[in-house]
């Protein structure tokens, strides 16, 4: 298993000793960095202003999403970053959800499978160079139908220094994972578990066997964020994300729309995920957190010492469907060397 870093989308404002974590991560062999966006920072900005002080590890998004940018936008970025970083990007996409995409971004959200496969269609288009691109699907067309008649098929004036870069998708249920097994290059879950790998194995396997599939299981990669958490006390480390697992269970979408609460509903935390979306959405989000029980954290997350951290990764984490694991936390500097090792060995 490989190991990645991530510095998340931003809270308030940008995250502190980026600089350093990177410098650190690449000297002592990290895979990949990650970054992401929600309705704040984008992903692209802080990927290329601190991607830019490394010289070998991959610049990975976890995720782009799709409704900020057109498939041709995101491709133009992707082609650019790659020539800057000499072939080192990796594009996270994902469609993220209704509240999002309609209230943050402006733009229709149903049917996001078909929009993905589009999109996706589109950008590796752009990046083959090998006619003007056009398009004629539901939800994008190039040329443009129905505008003004003057728009005319182009090709990318920049050759790309690799001609198909990397494609990831973000996903969570079982039909968009097996999407991405289909079409894609890898995936990138959100909320992983070991104990659902059964089940995403399932899903992944029903993409690959589509005709036409793009990858195996041999050569499809699976990296995942998973938060991780120092602290000889369990409670206080867990404590720390129980805000952020309140957030995404509870308060990220609507009752009967939120793919987060399906995904730890799944792992056998149903009940309390509905008590943490009725406290949520009535406007008590400090409640939900303290209604977010330890173990739900435990089971998507590593927390505690670092002898439990590094148990958990050789017992649990290490067996999964899992290619890389991207840690969303850096380890303190005495325990860096073992937990790193611990992934990697």
């Amino acid at each position: 298993m490989r190991v990645g870093i991530a510095a998340g989308y931003w809270g308030s404002g940008p995250p502190r000793n980026v600089e350093r974590m990177l410098a650190e991560a690449e000297a002592l062999g990290v895979d990949s960095f990650w970054t992401a966006e929600t309705y704040g920072s984008d992903a692209l900005t802080p990927l290329a202003w601190w991607g830019a002080q490394t010289s070998r590890i991959k610049l990975g998004t976890s995720v782009c999403q799709m409704s900020a940018r057109t498939p041709t936008a995101l491709a133009m970025a992707a082609q650019t970053l790659d020539h800057l970083s000499g072939g080192r990007v990796i594009i996270g996409i994902g469609a993220s959800g209704p509240q999002v995409v309609e209230g943050w971004y402006g733009q229709p959200y149903p049917r996001p499978l078909e929009r993905t496969r589009e999109y996706i269609e589109i950008m590796r288009q752009v990046w083959a160079r090998e006619e003007p691109v056009t398009y004629s699907g539901r939800h994008y067309q190039l040329p443009l139908q129905g505008g003004s008649g003057l728009g005319k098929p182009l090709k990318s004036i920049v050759h790309p220094l690799r001609d198909d870069v990397p494609v990831y998708m973000g996903a969570e249920g079982p039909k968009n994972v097996a999407l991405a097994a289909e079409i894609a290059d890898g995936w990138t879950p959100l909320w992983f578990s070991p104990k659902s790998d059964e089940f995403y194995r399932t899903a992944l396997a029903e993409g690959f066997s589509r005709e036409g599939a793009r990858r195996t299981a041999d050569d499809f990669e699976v990296a995942n964020v998973c938060w991780l958490l120092e602290n000889d006390d369990v409670e206080k480390a867990a404590a720390r994300l129980k805000p952020t697992v309140a957030l995404y269970a509870g308060g990220m979408g609507a009752k009967g729309a939120n793919f987060h609460n399906d995904v730890f509903a799944r792992m056998g935390w149903g009940e309390v995920c509905a008590e943490i979306q009725e406290l949520y959405l009535s406007g008590r989000p400090e409640l939900a957190a303290q209604a977010v029980p330890t173990e739900m954290v435990e089971d998507v997350a590593l927390v505690g010492p670092a002898d439990k951290i590094i148990e958990e990764i050789e017992t649990k984490w290490k067996s999964t469907c899992l290619t890389t694991l991207i840690l969303g936390g850096w380890p303190k500097p005495e325990n860096r060397a073992r937990i790193l090792e611990a992934v990697q060995s």
